[in-house]
């Protein structure tokens, strides 16, 4: 088994007494001791949070004509959006399956920093390599910044008082300095609260982390980690990669054609999504509302009340913030929202409401 990777934090964590585990190969904090998911959860909700999420790849597109490359491969259009703003998009195979969902910065014409999930880091940097024309270098940056997500009402307030900018535009980002050291600060989260994402440099890191957690003090903040970072998302109805989106799950079935560029004359995966697309998928992500005390988890089997299968749970959990169980679940074409349908939690099948996430109300902006 190969070593786990740490995080620059890994010490800040230890020193928290944070329980770690493995996520993506990188050893890293699910909760901290003393707090735990469901206050860290309530402190992002109701004042702010800051989560290490440095795990997460980085990747620098460069050269001639790099935006318009990257744009040739992935799915979203970069052409929607302009230098100094940040855009959700996703990396398919040419089936149509999810390859990885990331995040790409464009910094210019000719420099593009994408931002994918850990574990599908090398995969991503490997497939534009090897697509890249000459002139046009993809770099892996995996540990060239660190990735802090400042969370919740009161993240402006706390970047402000580290002399941090805070006025732009949701998915827009600034090319900053705190402490003549420079950091990329980006308008933008997975939580459905108003938030930022800092990428400092790696070894910088660590002090930006300590500031803001004295800075935040008075303000409620929290250090949060995975546990929560995933009930936030789940309320939101927000995808996660290898349960809600994967080799296996289109951009279609997921309901992430938002996120896809249908008039470009090309990306990896066009030519089956399209067809998917004008022939109607056989199954949709829906949201999952449990109408008692149970908690869908994934790879639950859903079924209708009469005992017909109608897919699986992709994504589950216990939701803080309306304190029952909630999930995501692939079902087959068919069902509607409002239907009430059995999920198997453990051998009983526990009612459920199809619903359209998110599950509570949302205030990214």
């Amino acid at each position: 088994m190969a070593e786990l990777r740490r995080s620059p934090l890994y010490d800040r964590h230890v020193g928290l007494g944070a329980k770690l585990a493995e996520f993506g190969g990188w050893e890293m904090p699910i909760e901290y001791a003393g707090r735990g998911v469901l206050a860290e959860h309530q402190a992002v909700r109701e004042a702010v949070g800051v989560f290490d999420v440095s795990h997460l790849g980085k990747a620098e597109v460069a050269g001639p004509g790099a935006a318009a490359f990257v744009n040739g491969c992935l799915t979203n259009d970069l052409g929607r959006i302009s230098a100094g703003q940040a855009q959700y998009t996703l990396c398919c195979d040419e089936g149509g399956g999810v390859v990885d969902d990331l995040i790409a910065y464009l910094v210019s014409a000719d420099r593009v920093l994408l931002v994918p999930n850990a574990a599908n880091n090398a995969e991503v940097v490997s497939r534009l390599a090897a697509a890249a024309p000459p002139g046009v270098t993809v770099t892996d940056r995996h540990t060239a910044f660190g990735v802090l997500a400042v969370q919740g009402p009161a993240s402006a307030t706390l970047l402000e008082a580290l002399g941090l900018p805070t006025g732009g535009a949701y998915m827009s980002f600034t090319e900053a300095s705190w402490k003549d050291r420079p950091v990329i600060v980006c308008r933008s989260g997975y939580t459905g609260e108003r938030g930022f994402e800092l990428l400092p440099d790696w070894d910088d890191t660590p002090v930006l982390w300590d500031a803001l957690l004295a800075a935040g003090e008075s303000l409620g903040v929290s250090p949060a980690g995975l546990g929560a970072r995933d009930t936030l998302r789940t309320e939101m109805g927000y995808p996660l990669h290898g349960q809600d989106l994967s080799a296996s799950i289109t951009p279609v079935q997921a309901r992430s054609g938002w996120a896809v560029g249908w008039d470009k004359e090309r990306f990896w995966g066009r030519e089956a999504l399209a067809a998917e697309r004008a022939a109607g998928a056989v199954r949709l992500l829906w949201g999952l509302r449990s109408a008692g005390r149970a908690i869908p988890r994934p790879h639950m089997a859903v079924t209708s009340a009469s005992g017909e299968p109608l897919g699986e749970v992709t994504s589950g959990t216990f939701s803080p913030t309306l304190r029952q169980g909630i999930g995501l679940a692939l079902l087959a074409r068919g069902v509607a929202e409002g239907d009430t349908v059995r999920v198997d939690v453990r051998g009983r099948p526990s009612p459920m409401t199809v619903v359209r996430p998110p599950f509570v109300p949302s205030s990214p902006r």
